[in-house]
């Protein structure tokens, strides 16, 4: 279960996506006086380096962000999508790209000391922890943020409802181990029963397995039961049939897809969403089958 390191994925197209909407809701949640509590149930190392050995093994980078910048856009950036590049670059000097922020470091980012918001971080993996307690010790956020060595999906439990009720939930397990996909389900049905009114946002892979396929589905009969609103927003940048390679050895795509299921999104959302989404099928595209779906209820 701890042969996952995010270091190896750290600014693909996937996390484009992911970190675009992230950074959307937050601007909008953190408009509000009231304290702010995010939760981020799979929280990795928190800084990932670009020019290190893991970014360079994959080169999943080269095709995300990396290349995000790099290509010129027909028009300039969507507001959300320039305020995702303007975040990473906050984290840099300049135009080189040597280090990409994860979730922690963008949620702490915006995170409010006067409003006294709060960040738990739940995350399993012995060396990413590490690695994560020793990044977030750089920020000397002192009681804002709290590392805990525990099982996200079930450490959430105890904290919801929050005192201010008012919370975002970020769930991004590596789906690695297959039934991740029916653990986000309960958890997310449980949050609802403990906390109806928070903001729950799930990011999942697209790929031939069935459960990544009916996730998103049972997710929004989830929230249509519920009486809650929704969004689900997909970006697909290359075909994810098998090639093969001039030996006629069988060639894997890699992530060819993902998604982001959020319900009780910012009213604000899908409108940035519907100018950003179209860029990010013309900049990270890679042949004919790159599109994007966007679909909302509530």
């Amino acid at each position: 279960m701890f042969s996952y390191r995010h270091a190896f994925h750290a600014g693909n197209h996937a996390d484009v996506l992911k970190h675009t909407v992230l950074l959307a809701v937050l601007r909008y949640m953190t408009q509000k006086e009231t304290a702010l509590n995010v939760f981020d149930t799979h929280a990795g190392a928190g800084l990932y380096r670009l020019d290190g050995d893991y970014a360079k093994t994959s080169e999943e980078a080269a095709e995300g962000f990396l290349k995000l910048v790099a290509t010129k856009p027909k028009q300039p950036f969507a507001p959300a999508l320039q305020d995702y590049v303007d975040m990473v670059a906050g984290f840099n000097n300049g135009e080189h790209w040597s280090v990409y922020p994860g979730s922690p470091f963008i949620i702490q980012s915006l995170l409010r000391e006067e409003a006294r918001d709060k960040l738990k971080l739940f995350e399993l993996h012995p060396t990413d922890t590490k690695t994560l307690m020793a990044n977030v010790a750089q920020l000397e956020a002192g009681r804002q943020v709290a590392i805990l060595r525990e099982d996200g999906f079930e450490g959430l439990k105890k904290f919801l409802p929050p005192p201010s009720r008012r919370a975002l939930v970020l769930c991004d397990p590596s789906y690695e181990v297959k039934n991740d996909y029916g653990r986000v389900l309960d958890m997310i049905a449980d949050a609802l029963l403990r906390f109806a009114t928070g903001t729950y946002a799930v990011w999942y892979p697209i790929i031939p397995r069935p459960e990544a396929h009916d996730l998103p589905k049972r997710l929004k009969t989830m929230a249509n039961k519920a009486g809650k609103s929704w969004l689900h927003a997909t970006l697909t940048v290359k075909s994810s049939k098998l090639t093969q390679d001039a030996q006629g050895e069988v060639v894997r795509p890699g992530l060819p897809a993902s998604g982001m299921f959020l319900i009780n999104p910012p009213h604000t959302l899908k409108a940035l969403l519907k100018d950003a989404l179209p860029q990010m099928v013309e900049l990270l595209g890679q042949d004919s089958n790159a599109a994007f779906t966007l679909d909302s209820a509530g």
